[in-house]
């Protein structure tokens, strides 16, 4: 792309911020005693624009054009307020009804009109949705195993997601989709209000901590679209929404869980505003033996957010997070395991550990020619080790006095992003402009080498005990990146939008180290020792480019369609990591291509809502592996491997049989959901035999969620069935017959269904929720691991219940 057609594309987009009008609605919300409120959800329902009221319950919300505007008002514990405002007005006195005494249905349905699963609105402070698949999740009215963020039921209305299971009381979330590995959400940017959480945004973009369900409002899922904002990954955005303070000087709020497999989890939150100050807080202890032997965890998490409001206009925000975990892991299975005693384990010495902080800085201003500024700083300093035996024969005992394999990485990082968004008006018509700019650099170290022979967590190199251990490196990783961005909704009428964007980018990976090579022979004698040192810097600079179309008839039914380039970088996995069942290709590259979305989505009359799609997306360069012989060994091997495509369709529909049929009927609550996803997928071309034609892994063709919600007055109750069709876990798309002898790495993941059923009752300030997870028992399992924790085969949970206690004043 030429200089001149970047500069008119910059033209065409700071053109469009040049003309303006704007007409004000402002106003205070209080409560029946004429208390001011913050914090309220203010929602102009025409034109889909949102805020909240400041520490003095002000809202200010700029229009285009005078006239009639339908306006919602909510906050949690107050009922909804309903308001036909006229442009425009100021200093408008708004009244919420305070709603503690009515019943948890009633609450409920409250938050439904506003906060079922839905899309973003199309601008959200300064960021643009419009044309995008979003679906939000919101987090208070879910039932389900929260106290162990168990995915299978928080995700159960996200389309097409496919999850990774575990038994470690949901420290980790690994979520896929649309053929992306779901291992620790990788192929996501994964993020914790707004800001990333990942060990490595480039070089190791894995999460290796979920912010606990208890303490969130909503998660925000924003697919492959979302890159032109967010990175350039091809998954999109998950994005972890903390609650906010609450509006009185302090509310407690503590949660017990007991469970199966001697689990207990205990969440405590502190919260309150006085005056222009703010806070939120809370401690979370998990801990569980897990239903193998050897899996046993503990884990430890703190979280602390400070605000301050110097004006209505003007704010900071600090956040701050500690979360510490250790973990027995059990390892893997082989298929003939797996089938003869799906809870055994032979592996009693492998350990994996996590440190993490992250901190965040955020500055916010309104500006009062309509116009939002934020300028965010975010860091980490975080550590993951592992210690364990993991032989490429996974049905090798564990021998005592053995070496084990140890992993350690230390991930210190930083960055810095800045955001402003202007609304404008086009013939009448309120479209916006977006511009912003990340810098981000970190300075991560990972070394592998011999772990002790003990069986504790000893995560201390022990090159004095095994000198001569095959498996070692020492490398240093400095990342750079920078990332310019724009987006803009040219609101062409009032029913049909366009929002191009574009990110450039520029980054830097580097790989310098060394790894030791040892060679022996048949006798095992060593034939062979040497230090071999490498330098790999891999320096880029590209332009990435989309476009989203939305069309709405009606406020209620909108018509919308995305297309966005997206480029994932090579990691440090893929650049160097020593694994006796996995050898890397020298020559691994970068990965590039694209994603669509074409959907329909609305609400029929608050009874029936829907979002269906088609999509398609087109991977060059895919990074996979296949299993192949080298000198005599059996390995997955992992390279470029070709160019895939995945396409399907995906549909949501939530039936509200409630409000169809007992409409009188306030203290009653009855729905029923279908989340479907059928998809295809093919390797187009690879220079690779056996892999063109081939189907491409981790897409299932059939992945289908159904559930009903019920409730009377303060008793609620959900049952979910979830069903996963075959699913391949590697590009020659191998399988393991009935007689054959496997290691467990490779072959297919069979179908499963499995069931829950959750249950809460509410009185006064306590509430009890109880359920069974995989009530039907079955023994299946969704990962075949290459390395931690396996490798090998992964059990999933079998049948478990879990009972909490909640307590608020």
């Amino acid at each position: 792309m030429t200089l001149s057609k970047v500069f008119k594309f910059f033209t065409i987009f700071l053109f469009s911020t040049s003309v303006f009008s704007q007409n004000k609605i402002s106003g205070f919300v209080h409560d029946a005693m004429g208390k001011k409120i913050v914090a309220v959800e203010v929602i102009n329902s025409s034109t889909n624009q949102k805020g909240t009221t400041d520490a003095n319950g002000y809202f200010e919300m700029i229009v285009t054009n005078e006239g009639s505007y339908n306006f919602l008002f909510y906050k949690d514990n107050y009922a909804i307020t309903d308001e036909v405002i006229v442009a425009p007005t100021n200093n408008l006195v708004i009244t919420l009804r305070a709603m503690n005494s009515l019943s948890e249905v009633i609450v409920s349905k409250e938050r439904a009109k506003v906060f079922t699963l839905n899309k973003l609105k199309d601008i959200e402070e300064t960021a643009i949705y419009a044309g995008k698949k979003t679906e939000v999740i919101a987090v208070s009215n879910l039932l389900a195993n929260k106290a162990t963020n168990n995915a299978r039921q928080i995700y159960a209305q996200v389309v097409g997601l496919t999850i990774n299971e575990s038994s470690d009381g949901g420290l980790q979330l690994s979520i896929g989709g649309r053929g992306l590995n779901p291992n620790r959400t990788s192929n996501f940017n994964t993020r914790q209000n707004d800001y990333d959480i990942s060990a490595d945004v480039l070089g190791y973009p894995e999460s290796y901590y979920a912010t606990p369900t208890e303490a969130l409002e909503e998660i925000q899922v924003i697919r492959g679209a979302a890159s032109l904002q967010y990175g350039t990954q091809f998954g999109g955005l998950v994005n972890f929404k903390i609650r906010k303070p609450v509006d009185k000087p302090i509310e407690f709020l503590t949660r017990n869980t007991i469970g199966s497999h001697g689990l207990y989890t205990n969440f405590s939150s502190l919260s309150g505003t006085s005056k222009k100050f703010s806070y939120y807080t809370f401690i979370n202890y998990k801990k569980g033996d897990g239903f193998r032997p050897n899996s046993d965890f503990e884990s430890k998490n703190y979280f602390i957010n400070l605000n301050y409001q110097f004006t209505k206009n003007t704010s900071l925000h600090f956040d701050y997070t500690y979360f510490n975990y250790l973990a027995h892991q059990a390892g893997g299975l082989t298929d003939e395991m797996f089938n003869s005693n799906s809870n055994q384990s032979n592996r009693e010495r492998n350990w994996f550990g996590v440190n993490w902080n992250l901190y965040a800085l955020r500055f916010k201003h309104h500006f009062e020619h309509n116009a939002d500024f934020s300028l965010q700083f975010f860091g980490l300093d975080a550590s993951r080790k592992t210690v364990g035996f993991r032989p490429n024969r996974v049905s090798i005992p564990d021998e005592v006095d053995t070496v084990r394999d140890l992993i350690t990485g230390d991930f210190v990082n930083w960055g810095a992003e800045a955001r402003y968004l202007k609304r404008y008006s086009i013939n009448d018509n309120l479209s916006a402009f977006l511009i912003g700019g990340k810098y981000y650099q970190s300075n991560n170290t990972g070394i592998q080498g011999p772990g002790s022979s003990r069986s504790n967590a000893d995560f201390n190199l022990s090159t004095n005990e095994f000198p001569f251990f095959e498996n070692q490196s020492d490398y240093h990783y400095p990342n750079l990146n920078f990332s310019l961005f724009g987006e803009n909704i040219f609101k062409i009428s009032s029913k049909f939008s366009i929002t191009p964007g574009f990110r450039i980018e520029k980054i830097r990976t580097e790989a310098n180290g060394s790894y030791r090579k040892i060679n022996r022979d048949l006798a095992g004698n060593i034939i062979l020792d040497e230090t071999i040192f490498e330098e790999n810097v891999k320096d880029r600079n590209f332009v990435l480019f989309g476009v989203g179309l939305s069309f709405k008839p009606k406020n209620s039914l909108e018509v919308y369609g995305n297309i966005s380039q997206n480029y994932r970088s090579v990691t440090f996995n893929d650049i160097r990591t020593v694994n006796s069942n996995q050898a890397i290709a020298p020559g691994i590259s970068d990965e590039k291509g694209y994603t669509s979305d074409i959907g329909i989505r609305g609400n029929f009359r608050n009874k029936l809502s829907f979002d269906s799609s088609v999509y398609a997306l087109y991977y060059n360069d895919k990074i996979g592996e296949y299993n192949t012989e080298i000198g005599g060994l059996f390995y997955r091997y992992r390279d470029n491997i070709g160019t895939a495509l995945t396409y399907g369709f995906e549909t949501l529909l939530n039936w509200n049989i409630a409000e169809t049929f007992f409409v009188k009927s306030d203290d009653f609550l009855w729905n029923v959901f279908t989340n479907a996803a059928f998809t295809g997928s093919d390797y187009l071309r690879s220079e690779q035999k056996g892999i063109e034609g081939k189907e491409v892994e981790f897409v299932p063709m059939l992945n289908l969620k159904i559930g009903s919600g019920v409730g009377y007055k303060n008793f609620m109750a959900s049952i979910q069935f979830s069903y996963v069709s075959s699913q391949f876990t590697d590009a020659t798309n191998s399988k393991v017959g009935a007689n054959a002898i496997s290691n467990g790495t490779s072959g297919q993941i069979p179908c499963y269904y499995v069931g829950d059923i959750s249950l809460s009752y509410k009185c006064k300030q306590f509430k009890l929720e109880t359920g069974l997870t995989n009530f039907t028992n079955n023994t299946y399992f969704t990962r075949r691991a290459t390395g931690y924790p396996g490798p090998g085969i992964i059990p999933s949970d079998p049948i478990t219940f879990y009972t909490t206690i909640e307590f608020k004043f």
